[in-house]
């Protein structure tokens, strides 16, 4: 860092275990936060680090996001007003991004108003797989500068340590996403295809695998939040005579104790990126997100 390089803090609203390594990686210093809850439930939150003219980082662990989307704009609201020279975002997890469309009369576009209401109160934004589906990019929804971190490299690089796989995709959207992590690591791959007839109701289809008997095959996915998709997947390679299967995903979500579910459908390995906070984190993306943390920095 030079001299004419304003200092970096870093602040982590709740708790998450990137904090740490990212503040070594990037030489910053540690936010110091007090907060608490009123007996009302509103929140209490004020900073006592120096942040006056320094470039103020946050991460934001925003999965079950309601409860933590108004702490964090007091804490970014309070930076600026206390005389930072930048504050921006890192969402390892973005949230509200499934609703892009409105599917009934009525409905609220929430990924829309998320990100616009959001976008006030930063000046740049990094994140890691978000659920890009009807968006072609942030940029769309956003208007301050996005990042987004692709965690294929962390995946790539486990697999690539394992021998006799068969990376498996459950639909045909993860096509792209898992060819290229097969490519990297040097592994053949299947892709599914899925029916889907409610949030949580889905079937899962797959062609012939005869010529993969014998390998231990790997569920590749973006994110698992239901798991009913994984769990599907696991039925039909059961029946294709698969005896070891794992799943590895970017975000764990796991509601309503999929995790669970997942092993007691037959899932021996569960793997995930620490973007959620979960005990299946074993990937870390901290290096993924260092260079676009100072390029960003570097470009307000």
């Amino acid at each position: 860092m030079s001299l004419h390089t304003p200092p970096v803090i870093l602040f982590c609203l709740p708790q998450h275990p990137l904090a740490k390594p990212l503040t070594q990686a990037l030489n910053a210093e540690t936010g110091e936060l007090d907060t608490r809850q009123f007996p009302d439930g509103e929140s209490y939150l004020r900073i006592t680090s120096e942040v006056s003219g320094k470039d103020c980082v946050v991460v934001a662990d925003l999965s079950n996001p309601d409860e933590k989307f108004l702490p964090l704009i007091f804490l970014t609201e309070t930076l600026r007003e206390m005389g930072c020279r930048t504050v921006g975002l890192v969402v390892p997890y973005l949230s509200y991004m499934r609703q892009d469309i409105r599917f009934h009369s009525g409905e609220a576009v929430t990924s829309r108003i998320f990100a616009k209401a959001l976008s006030q109160h930063i000046d740049w934004l990094i994140t890691v797989d978000p659920h890009l589906h009807r968006y072609h990019s942030l940029q769309q929804i956003y208007t301050v500068p996005c990042t987004v971190i692709q965690g294929a490299p962390a995946l790539a690089s486990w697999l690539s340590n394992r021998p006799s796989l068969l990376l498996v995709g459950p639909d045909e959207e993860s096509e792209q996403w898992v060819k290229a992590i097969a490519q990297e690591s040097g592994h053949s791959y299947t892709i599914g295809a899925k029916q889907r007839f409610g949030d949580e109701d889905v079937a899962v289809t797959l062609g012939d695998l005869s010529q993969h008997q014998g390998k231990t095959a790997v569920i590749i996915d973006d994110v698992i939040s239901s798991g009913q998709t994984v769990i599907e997947t696991i039925s039909a390679l059961k029946k294709q005579g698969f005896e070891r299967i794992d799943a590895a995903a970017v975000h764990g979500i796991f509601a309503n104790n999929a995790d669970r579910l997942l092993h007691q459908a037959g899932i021996d390995n569960l793997i995930t990126c620490n973007t959620v906070v979960h005990p299946s984190n074993q990937l870390d993306v901290t290096p993924l997100l260092v260079p676009a943390i100072r390029d960003s920095m570097g470009g307000c």
